[in-house]
């Protein structure tokens, strides 16, 4: 067909063209959505908008359409609107039929989707939620359940308020009601390939690796106690890092084997980084331990990238150095940068997993930096937050629902 061939679109309707919103209430059965339009055919009316909601077995169809033409003998407006009532009845349906002009109101400018974690998601979190969305002048177009387990997940599309606002209001305000909440720009964005980079100890895994070791070496004590010196602001990363690797020296590095059999995954993460490569998405961690370990993971765990400390072996014993560069607070979002530099993609779409204030720079260095089971002071800085222990509802947040995630699984050999 040639492009003079080519039929125009159907325009738009205008403000001043009459149309009608069918709604259909009921119980759900196969053939209803075609059954209607079948029903409106008759009249040689467009479709302007469709909507449709299935709950619980009860389903809520929305049709915006042109009203049919006046002038032809049972193609009114009334005709219509007593065959739709005729079909509906036939089909212990309810129909409400009102007249307007012209098509749905346009949003307003500034979009944004609102991921809501609840465990559970009561009344009163969701009152207080969209009450704080509503006084940025945010207004909700959509609705959407992500998950109902291993918590209830929903997903708000809001217009009208600019991002940053609502996500100044919505932080604090989740925080009061014990509830997660990620606020994200809409756009193209969120559906291209992306970047996770997580932490290890305490976010990929349930342990810290130097008290692993530590145990083996019987320093368990004095490493806690270097630990406690390092949160209370006495040392920092780099100084702690030295004095608790100091106290492996002469430990048989035999021992990462055994190392490495104890560490525990957290909960969901390997269904998290599963669905994120099912998806097309690369992923990588970034670790204040040490590659003894991270290298095993990213083996097992098939990530695309991996970096962290080295202990020094000497004569098959570990000497109580590391060798290289540091892996610390700057070096994460540094290695962050560079992860995301070879996978091409732009710190935009990138995501950072964390729990601790070294990992604070690159939380703030991702396009959207996640605190899971993080310390208040990292939650505060951090994008958005997840306190359940589950690492698999980071998904959620990127608007990935339970059905894509089950889906994804089944394809994993």
């Amino acid at each position: 067909m040639s492009a003079s061939q080519i039929p125009p679109a159907t325009a738009v309707p205008g403000d001043d063209v009459p149309t009608l919103l069918v709604k259909i209430f009921g119980k759900d059965r196969p053939g209803i959505t075609a059954g209607l339009f079948d029903t409106l055919a008759a009249y040689s009316v467009d479709v302007v908008d469709i909507e449709q909601v299935v709950t619980r077995g009860r389903i809520v169809l929305c049709a915006l359409i042109t009203a049919p033409a006046t002038g032809a003998e049972g193609a009114s407006e009334g005709g219509l609107r007593a065959t739709v009532h005729s079909w509906a009845e036939s089909l212990n349906l309810q129909a409400e039929i009102i007249s307007g002009r012209g098509d749905n109101r346009p949003r307003g400018t500034g979009r944004s989707h609102i991921t809501v974690l609840g465990h559970p998601l009561t009344a009163e979190c969701t009152a207080a939620i969209t009450a704080a969305i509503t006084s940025c002048g945010g207004n909700i177009d959509r609705i959407f359940r992500l998950a109902k387990y291993p918590v209830t997940a929903v997903e708000f599309a809001v217009s009208g308020a600019a991002t940053d606002a609502l996500r100044s209001v919505l932080a604090p305000e989740a925080a009061l009601l014990g509830v997660d909440v990620a606020v994200v720009a809409a756009g193209l964005q969120r559906r291209a390939q992306r970047l996770v980079v997580m932490d290890v100890d305490s976010t990929l895994i349930q342990d810290e690796v130097i008290e692993l070791f530590a145990a083996h070496a019987g320093c368990e004590a004095e490493v806690a106690e270097v630990t406690a010196r390092a949160m209370r602001g006495e040392l920092d990363f780099e100084q702690s890092l030295h004095a608790r690797v100091a106290l492996l020296a002469g430990l048989d590095a035999s021992v990462v084997e055994t190392v490495r059999k104890e560490v525990r995954l957290t909960p969901g993460a390997r269904t998290l980084v599963r669905t994120l490569k099912r998806l097309g998405y690369q992923v990588g961690v970034v670790s204040g331990g040490f590659t003894q370990v991270t290298d095993a993971l990213q083996e097992e765990l098939g990530l695309d990238f991996a970096a962290a400390n080295t202990l020094e072996v000497a004569d098959g014993k570990f000497t109580g150095k590391v060798t290289g560069e540091i892996v610390d607070r700057a070096g994460k979002a540094r290695l962050l940068r560079s992860f995301a530099h070879q996978a091409g993609v732009p710190l935009a779409q990138t995501v950072a997993i964390g729990d601790g204030a070294n990992d604070l720079d690159m939380l703030n260095t991702a396009g959207l930096g996640v605190a899971f089971n993080a310390k208040p002071v990292v939650r505060e800085a951090a994008h958005t937050a997840v306190n359940v222990p589950f690492l698999d509802t980071v998904l959620y947040l990127l608007g990935i629902t339970r059905e894509e995630v089950e889906a994804a699984e089944t394809h994993v050999g």
